[in-house]
């Protein structure tokens, strides 16, 4: 590649960057979507042991391939 073509594309580049910098200073940052907690991590285990087996149940009836608690599943069909 020539000189003069890598200047055409650093230029292309940098009008895309520009163009790109000012349409990002246009959009507002909102926390709307935030959820604000005081750890990092949601608590676990604060759902009651009854319903742990209403929803074991519900999961295990939809799901096609089981033996008895053990779920099966396809490994690697998607390669």
């Amino acid at each position: 590649m020539d000189e003069r073509r890598q200047e055409e594309i650093k230029k292309e580049a940098k009008q895309l960057l520009d163009k790109f910098a000012k349409v990002l200073d246009k959009v507002k940052d909102t926390p709307e979507g935030n959820v604000e907690r005081e750890e990092d991590k949601r608590a676990e285990g604060k759902i009651g042991k009854e319903e742990d087996k209403e929803f074991r149940k519900y999961f295990f009836d939809n799901m096609p391939a089981r033996k008895g608690d053990c779920l099966q599943a396809e490994k690697g069909a998607w390669k």
